[in-house]
């Protein structure tokens, strides 16, 4: 049996709102991805002692960065973890961008993250958080030039566990 979320709670149907928004512009129904194989598991991590980053679907980028676009773009930037929250910008089409832009925090928790290393419960920040926009429609694209862009940023900052902070 499915468990109900509260009364109160405003619950956004995010399935359903694809496929009326897909509609409503006369696109094919959205196509979502599968991948049969399983996730490569990693041994537990402890975290006082682990290498954290942040990758986010959000659209964020630093003053001077290039702007996402909104076609398509399967770019990423990197943005340092000590930068100024009053230089994140946000850049994206598929969501409501009000409140990211008046708090990166909201899609890009790098204060959170950064009180978490200060008070010992995360070993260190990876030095750059990393970011795209989300909402790109080229699932064969996501996969064959994000991911592995991605992939090996992460990589090379010798991560531990990656954050994801999907819109």
């Amino acid at each position: 049996m499915p468990i109900e979320p509260p009364g109160d709670l405003d619950v956004v149907d995010y399935i359903a709102q694809t496929r009326d928004s897909y509609a409503q512009l006369g696109y094919d129904a959205y196509r979502w991805a599968r991948n049969d194989d399983p996730p490569a598991m990693q041994p537990p991590v402890d975290l006082a002692s682990a290498r954290v980053a942040l990758v986010a679907s959000g659209g964020i980028y630093r003053v001077g960065q290039v702007a996402f676009h909104h076609a398509d773009d399967t770019s990423h930037r990197r943005v340092p973890m000590s930068s100024d929250v009053a230089d994140l910008r946000v850049s994206h089409f598929a969501y409501d961008t009000t409140d990211a832009k008046a708090d990166p925090n909201v899609v890009f928790p790098v204060e959170a993250l950064r009180a978490l290393e200060a008070d010992g419960t995360i070993g260190s920040l990876a030095p750059d958080g990393l970011t795209f926009m989300g909402g790109i429609y080229s699932q064969r694209r996501v996969r064959e030039e994000l991911i592995p862009a991605i992939e090996a940023e992460l990589r090379e900052m010798e991560v531990d566990l990656v954050l994801l902070v999907p819109v």
